[in-house]
């Protein structure tokens, strides 16, 4: 009777130990699915957000302008410096860098036809962290530069440049409420 009874324990234990590692293996199955459901729906975000991007730079472009595998979209109204590459960053771009004579030529080009009477505005330019040393606004230094006659000249005063209506580059204060026209690469 003893046996018995110690034998109905012992088969109940190993019963029980049984469901509790048939529990962990579906536990853990469960979680790799929930793991790989939860991969996939990632990748589908990140999809639909690439295509949102995209359906947003062909917009860009039809309204813009396209050139050098680069999207340029002029402002609809002025701003500071600070506030123009804020804006261009929060549409997916950066203020406008000529990064060759081409572009440059392009840039000056669109800025005439987009702002008739008056075709200066900001460029992603500035020696706000050395002065003298001008980079883009990724902090990237630059190989190409386009300086008017007798600039840059403004010292620790004039930390951000502008394009001028004859394409050339000049040093301003950053406060000065200029157009702009933000660059968004083509992938």
């Amino acid at each position: 009777m003893i046996f018995l009874l110690i034998s109905i324990l012992l088969l109940d234990q190993t019963i029980s130990q049984a469901s509790k590692i048939k529990a962990r293996k579906h536990s853990k199955r469960r979680v790799k699915e929930k793991d790989d459901l939860k991969t996939q729906i990632d990748k589908l975000w990140r999809e639909v957000n690439a295509l949102k991007e995209m359906q947003a730079l062909q917009s860009v472009c039809l309204r813009g302008t396209k050139a050098h595998k680069k999207c340029y979209l002029v402002s609809e109204g002025t701003k500071h410096f600070h506030e123009a590459n804020e804006d261009c960053i929060a549409k997916g771009g950066t203020l406008a860098i000529p990064r060759n004579n081409d572009e440059t030529n392009t840039l000056r080009d669109y800025g005439k036809i987009s702002m008739p009477g008056g075709s200066e505005f900001w460029l992603g330019v500035n020696d706000l962290v050395n002065e003298g040393k001008f980079v883009d606004v990724n902090g990237m230094a630059l190989q190409y530069f386009n300086w008017d006659r007798a600039q840059p000249n403004g010292g620790k005063r004039e930390n951000c440049v502008f394009f001028s209506s004859q394409g050339k580059w000049v040093d301003e204060v950053c406060r000065t409420a200029k157009r702009y026209i933000c660059e968004f690469l083509i992938p």
